[in-house]
């Protein structure tokens, strides 16, 4: 039988009670990060909270803990936390799972894209906390599903994003519904007059925690663009990966198509890389995320939304292979880079026709980012028609079983007659 002696001290001086700390024993929690530190403490006081920490510092324990120590487990649903995702509902509820431990208490996911007979089945078994999408546990308060009467915790995760897709008037409508006195914690990236007038609405003299350090950790950063042209991108990056040679990075796309294409694309030619977006289950992406961290391979093709949440802190390069659309989704990429006093570079390719969107970063920033040229890389002349292994991955990646991408031995499959037909071995598959 474990002794209190092994349990994780500096979480218990947080508060932290028993069982949940056997519970970070077995998941190897010993040290609490600087948002848990601020945020555990005034959440077990029952207060409610404004937090801003950086994505991937830890703020799903640092709501979570205090909330699961405030449920009774003889009561029915005590905790409501809304996402922007159903990527991030099932990521928040799995790390919520692991959390509880040992405890009998029931926490469910409710989100788009899945059964409405599964979750009505479900929310019938009394789950204590429940994390959904804000339309889908709009829909489940107008089927009578769920039933706040006795809810005394609400959290808006990752609320900017939230605020950034279009549910402004559903967690308006949410929060409208909870009648009785209860604890309101907002968590974000990044604070706006917008949160700020939603707190207000909605809160009761929250504390405020801001505990981000975007700011510091990008004049850390070494930041460099790369004009390019769309054809040339990815003879860029194979460029760039060998000039550089990253311990650990992340590459960012856009789209989960392109990071599955891309992510191909690199295996075929030998670069140790796997994806991780969106149309990834749940299991599957922690797994990934395990190899990642262990060192199996070097190069994290991701998507910002599946990108959101993790916790990695040994990252040498950031990779952004198609700019973002918004220059604060820049500062939180970038941002996964030189922690801790590591230093971290981050690279930008830029199209000819991308100039507003650099120039969006650059004003953000009060920097000027600097245009870099990489000695292996040579663009193609003028007019000149890209070949498709020069091309865009996203159109030219050649067909490889999505098993490779998981590190799996396979072997490219020969050529066939103008590609049309399959091998005799291929059809027997």
């Amino acid at each position: 039988m474990q002794s209190h002696s092994e349990l994780p001290r500096k979480f218990a001086d947080l508060g932290v009670d028993v069982p949940f700390l056997r519970a970070l024993r077995k998941l190897g929690f010993t040290q609490p990060s600087e948002i848990q530190q601020a945020m555990i403490p005034i959440a077990l006081q029952g207060r409610d909270i404004l937090g801003q920490a950086r994505t991937g510092t830890g703020k799903t324990a640092a709501f979570g803990l205090p909330t699961l120590q405030r449920i009774d487990p003889s009561d029915g649903l005590q905790a409501i936390c809304l996402a922007p995702t159903r990527e991030l509902a099932t990521q928040v509820v799995a790390e919520i799972q692991r959390l509880a431990g040992d405890s009998d208490l029931h926490i469910v996911p409710v989100y788009g894209g899945q059964k409405i007979r599964t979750q009505l089945h479900a929310l019938g078994r009394r789950p204590h906390f429940v994390v959904g999408t804000p339309g889908r546990v709009l829909d489940m308060l107008y089927r009578g599903a769920l039933k706040f009467d006795h809810v005394d915790v609400c959290i808006l995760d990752e609320v900017d994003r939230m605020l950034d897709i279009g549910f402004r008037d559903d967690i308006k409508k949410i929060l409208e519904r909870i009648k009785r006195p209860h604890q309101t914690i907002f968590v974000s990236a990044t604070i706006d007059g917008e949160i700020n007038r939603l707190a207000r609405q909605y809160m009761n003299d929250p504390v405020e925690l801001n505990v981000s350090r975007d700011e510091m950790t990008v004049s850390e950063v070494e930041q460099v663009y790369c004009s390019v042209q769309p054809q040339d991108k990815y003879r860029l990056l194979r460029a760039v990966l060998a000039e550089e040679q990253p311990k650990s990075g992340i590459i960012f796309c856009r789209t989960k198509h392109g990071a599955r294409k891309l992510a191909k694309k690199l295996y075929a030619d030998g670069v140790s890389a796997m994806e991780i977006h969106g149309d990834l289950l749940q299991a599957r992406r922690e797994r990934v995320m395990a190899r990642f961290r262990s060192g199996k391979f070097r190069l994290l093709i991701a998507t910002d939304l599946a990108s959101r949440g993790l916790d990695i802190s040994a990252i040498s390069h950031i990779i952004n292979f198609d700019i973002p659309e918004h220059p604060e989704i820049y500062v939180h990429r970038i941002g996964r880079t030189a922690r801790m006093g590591a230093s971290g570079k981050a690279i930008t390719f830029v199209m000819p026709d991308q100039g507003k969107e650099i120039t969006e970063i650059e004003k953000l920033l009060n920097k000027q980012i600097e245009n870099a040229h990489f000695d292996l890389f040579e663009p193609s002349p003028p007019g000149e028609q890209a070949s498709p292994a020069q091309g865009d991955p996203a159109r030219s990646a050649p067909t490889a079983r999505a098993s490779a991408v998981d590190g799996s031995t396979t072997r490219a499959q020969p050529k066939t007659l103008g590609s049309k037909f399959p091998t005799r071995r291929s059809r027997r598959r």
